[in-house]
């Protein structure tokens, strides 16, 4: 993959650029191998590679520059750019529907006078605090974080310091759907605090409808805006396929579903009979969820969802929840073990407790799905018991070096 923005040294994100994609693959089956080979039986899949650019479904973008002349890209790396404002709406990782959302967006910060935070620190050995009136001079609009659904429909929300400007936002929104047919959700994040943080508590929804429909493998969940999604959809797609391969394998009656996000695995999971439960901390993503699972349970009759008809799903539906609370909480507070746990942790991984408790459970299977192999093989040095039987690289973010790897332990 060529970029000349990485050429020219305004940004430096794409690590592993220089570096041919076959390679990228085999460097990472060789990490991953390398911290789990203390478990030599493993059966290793092929590994699951999508496209190198256009891949990503999500954009998040730093708003720079003036009113009448926004830049939605990043600030410049260490090095001759630091500092600057770097344009990426022409990034090669974002597709072409992507790219083409970026030009109205920009015009919606000068129609809606939409001023850009200014992100600049106190100049270097300054004592100055930043007061409120300084706070005041800095602007609105921090961020634009833009997702496309497979279907090419869009969420859009503005990440803004204050909710000053929301009256204006809604006054362009019909023009903004004039030069976005395809938006389906605009919402506005207020992140009042001086800091280096995404985005705030406080959400807004300013269109009728409040999520998008991500259409994966014969699901379709529903994503609100502050609700988690992998970047990239192929991707995504082909490793809920393959945990549902995996778990239908084995058949179990019951299963737990932890960190479920907006349901991804848990969906994909379920079949009559099968009781499945679902927890995460978001509330937002369990919304999400249950949205998705109310919707699957009442089909028209002659509904065919992936390869399914709608009785299938209304049986399957039957014995699914979600639930809001921390995945270790709940599985430390329950005095049932089901069959199968599927985890999908954040970089930090699952920890020693829940480990533990899944090593003295009588839980025989878990499907564990990782962003970062450091902390899975940390976690299973906590679980002896459940050992790894199969596993599969899934090339989720090229040109850098992270990946998902998606394995499943079984019981000794």
């Amino acid at each position: 993959m060529q970029c000349p923005h990485y050429d020219a040294g305004r940004c430096r994100s794409c690590t592993l650029i220089e570096i041919a994609r076959p390679e990228q693959v085999r460097d990472k089956q060789a990490h991953v191998a390398e911290l789990l080979a203390d478990h030599d039986d493993v059966s290793w899949l092929p590994a699951v590679v999508g496209p190198e650019s256009g891949f990503r479904n999500k954009a998040k973008m730093v708003v720079t520059g003036t009113v009448e002349e926004p830049v939605l890209g990043i600030v410049g790396p260490p090095g001759p750019f630091a500092g600057q404002s770097v344009d990426l709406t022409d990034c090669g990782l974002y597709p072409p529907a992507l790219q083409a959302a970026f030009g109205p967006l920009a015009e919606l910060v000068t129609r809606a006078r939409l001023q850009p935070y200014d992100l600049s620190p106190a100049p270097a050995g300054s004592r100055r605090k930043v007061t409120q009136r300084d706070a005041a001079r800095r602007g609105e609009l921090k961020h634009v974080l833009v997702t496309l659904s497979p279907d090419g429909e869009l969420m859009v929300r503005l990440v803004l310091r204050s909710t000053e400007a929301v009256a204006r936002i809604r006054k362009h929104l019909p023009w903004l759907h004039e030069r976005l047919p395809g938006l389906a959700v605009l919402s506005v994040n207020v992140q009042p605090a001086h800091a280096a943080v995404l985005e705030g508590e406080q959400e807004i929804v300013l269109t009728e409808r409040a999520t998008l429909p991500m259409r994966l493998d014969g699901v379709t969940l529903h994503l609100r805006p502050q609700s988690f999604f992998q970047t990239n959809t192929g991707v995504a797609e082909a490793l809920y396929r393959q945990a549902r391969r995996w778990i239908d394998e084995i058949d179990p009656a019951t299963l737990w579903d932890l960190y479920c996000g907006v349901g991804g695995f848990a969906l994909h999971a379920a079949a009559p009979g099968r009781s499945v439960t679902g927890i995460e901390i978001s509330a937002e993503a369990v919304a999400s969820a249950t949205t998705t699972a109310a919707e699957l349970a009442t089909l028209p009759p002659d509904a065919v969802v992936g390869s399914r008809d709608a009785d299938w799903w209304r049986r399957a539906m039957a014995d699914v929840r979600f639930a809001a609370g921390d995945a270790t909480g709940f599985a430390l507070g329950s005095g049932d073990d089901p069959e199968l746990v599927v985890v999908n942790p954040p970089r930090r991984g699952i920890g020693t407790d829940l480990a533990r408790r899944l090593e003295a459970s009588a839980v025989q299977h878990v499907l564990y799905s990782s962003c970062r192999a450091s902390t899975l093989a940390r976690d299973l040095a906590d679980m002896p018991s459940l050992r790894p039987r199969r596993a599969v690289l899934l090339d989720m973010f090229p040109q850098t070096s992270h990946y998902e790897v998606l394995v499943l332990l079984s019981r000794e």
